[in-house]
């Protein structure tokens, strides 16, 4: 069953991540809580959705995502940040299905897209998503500010 997650699945959710986390060869990287968890999902001030794939009465997988805006179609769309079905569930549909949820999203909104990274080394998500219609935007670099470099721009915009 795919559907929006609730409060009660965020402990589930967080442990995906940090399983994602481990397979994408980061762990290190990954810090998310519960608290922030819950307050970007159901907070006041929430800024991402969250579906999640439940087996049995368990939350197997997870898509968390944001809305993101195309200024050239004028519209907004919908950015996936994070894919993930426990390896155990993988090739029984739940990944597709997922995204089918977040595409029919798009489509019921008007939205523009639905787009989201993969890693270069991971080629059974690659072969995954073009099976979909998905469509590699090669010609794009993803950059990013963030730690230290981020706080030194910042204070010296700032001066």
């Amino acid at each position: 069953m795919i559907r929006e997650a609730r409060p009660q699945d965020v402990a589930a959710v967080v442990g995906l991540v940090h399983e994602l986390a481990e397979y994408e060869r980061s762990p290190e990287l990954c810090t998310l809580t519960e608290d922030q968890l819950q307050a970007a999902v159901f907070g006041p001030d929430a800024v991402a959705g969250c579906h999640v794939a439940e087996v049995d009465g368990e939350v197997v997988g997870c898509a968390i995502w944001f809305r993101n805006f195309s200024t050239w179609r004028g519209v907004p769309g919908i950015y996936l940040e994070d894919l993930f079905v426990r390896p155990s569930h993988r090739g029984s549909g739940l990944g597709r299905a997922l995204l089918g949820a977040l595409a029919a999203i798009c489509a019921e909104r008007g939205y523009a897209r639905l787009e989201w990274q993969v890693l270069d080394w991971n080629e059974p998500s690659i072969g995954f998503y073009r099976s979909l219609g998905a469509v590699a935007m090669d010609e794009w670099t993803t950059f990013r500010l963030d730690g230290e470099a981020l706080t030194a721009f910042a204070k010296g915009a700032q001066d």
